[in-house]
């Protein structure tokens, strides 16, 4: 009999909220969590604003010392795992299952790039000696998935995905296959991102790639409107504890909803461009919908990458014009960057954990900041303001720089 595999826990940090409670109430009601950047002078720059978290006290989950020897993404991704983890009902010493059958794959876009930056200038200015021997671990992406290993003493598979804006849907998507091929019972998985510091921000600045309509923080990330000039870049953690369906019963673990569909994809066609057509995200779309053997009208709702760049937003339309075909007047499509900005390789998480709550909750999120929807993008955007719908599936995209596509399906359990 195949596996099937559920969602037992989740946990978030975003620019509206640090727990999932206060976040889907802030996505809900609208709220935008983008204002001018705190971290850095951003006097020279052309971008000014970004969805920072708020009022994070790393305390609440270990020492200052400790949290010292971790970058800012390795200790969203803690906060956000730990939050899973008591939502799931797991022990953090694992003493209630197997930790052999445990595993944790939790990604990132770019990992430790505050810690690169910080001991890159102790370099220049002290020389070598005096670099911090914890800037490797603190600086690679796989720590993320590391430390939260090391933090619950789960011994199962341990990686960490990286493909741009799409590698926490990657990551969970992968988690997928881990538990369907009986490798383990437990993925704790998803994505963190902390890139919002001087070079992140020099470096999409140059590619022109971020909104400057520093003025109106609050409505500069506008998906699919017609006169969106670019993302706003946020950063946080979104992670879920996927579980083989029967292991999950026989802990009596409360059931969120059920992952039946993933599909993966590459453009081969451009560093940061979309493929003409959209021909990967269809791909990866299509594969995710056959892998979950649902019809188009079951799925109620797509969370959209939705970036509020103008190539991104236009190329992802056609693709669910390609693959939804008349269904896509009635399917209805939201871009939660809106609120919360752009997270990078956090998206997929953070994104996941929408669609759960919209199932949950018969509440399709809104896209804010909509003023006049692009003519061009004539698919079925929920502006503004949330709506109620019963929601039997839902649809999450995310694409990533490097021509990376991940589609995960979520179904309500049943």
């Amino acid at each position: 009999m195949e596996r099937r595999i559920v969602i037992t826990g989740m946990g978030v940090i975003s620019s509206v909220g640090n727990n999932v409670n206060e976040f889907w109430d802030s996505i809900v009601s609208g709220k935008s969590g983008i204002d001018l950047v705190t971290h850095f002078d951003t006097t020279e720059f052309k971008t000014k604003m970004a969805g920072q978290v708020k009022n994070f006290d790393i305390e609440k989950y270990m020492s200052l010392k400790d949290a010292r020897r971790l970058d800012r993404f390795c200790q969203f991704a803690i906060a956000a795992a730990d939050e899973a983890m008591e939502c799931a009902g797991l022990p953090k010493d694992l003493s209630t299952v197997n930790p052999e059958r445990v595993g944790v794959n939790v990604s990132s876009g770019i990992g430790g790039l505050q810690t690169l930056e910080e001991q890159a200038a102790t370099l220049r200015e002290k020389g070598p000696k005096r670099v911090s021997p914890f800037l490797i671990p603190m600086m690679i992406i796989d720590l993320g998935a590391g430390n939260i290993s090391m933090r619950y003493g789960a011994k199962g598979p341990n990686f960490s995905i990286v493909s741009a804006c799409a590698s926490a849907a990657n990551a969970i998507g992968e988690a997928f296959w881990i538990i369907k091929r009986d490798d383990a019972d437990i993925m704790i998985t998803g994505g963190a991102e902390a890139s919002i510091t001087p070079v992140g921000f020099a470096g999409f600045c140059s590619m022109q790639a971020m909104s400057t309509r520093n003025a109106t923080p609050t409505t500069a990330s506008s998906p699919f409107d017609k006169n969106r000039d670019g993302f706003v870049m946020a950063e946080g953690a979104g992670v879920v504890i996927l579980e083989e369906l029967e292991h999950a019963k026989k802990r009596g673990a409360n059931i969120l909803a059920e992952v039946v569909g993933y599909g993966a994809s590459a453009d081969a066609h451009h560093i940061t461009a979309p493929a003409p057509g959209a021909t990967g995200a269809i791909q990866a779309v299509k594969s995710a919908i056959k892998r979950s053997g649902l019809s188009l009208s079951d799925i109620g709702y797509v969370n959209a990458h939705g970036t509020s760049t103008p190539l991104n937003d236009k190329q992802e339309s056609i693709a669910y014009k390609a693959v939804f075909g008349d269904y896509v007047k009635t399917v209805n499509v939201s871009s939660t960057k809106g609120s919360t900005g752009h997270g990078l390789g956090a998206s997929g998480g953070i994104e996941t954990i929408v669609c759960v709550k919209a199932i949950n909750e018969s509440i399709v999120p809104p896209t804010i900041n909509m003023v006049e929807q692009d003519p061009e993008i004539d698919i079925n955007v929920t502006p503004n303001v949330a709506v109620s719908k019963k929601i039997k599936a839902a649809l999450n995209v995310n694409l990533g720089f490097g021509g990376h596509n991940a589609a995960l399906i979520i179904k309500k359990f049943e």
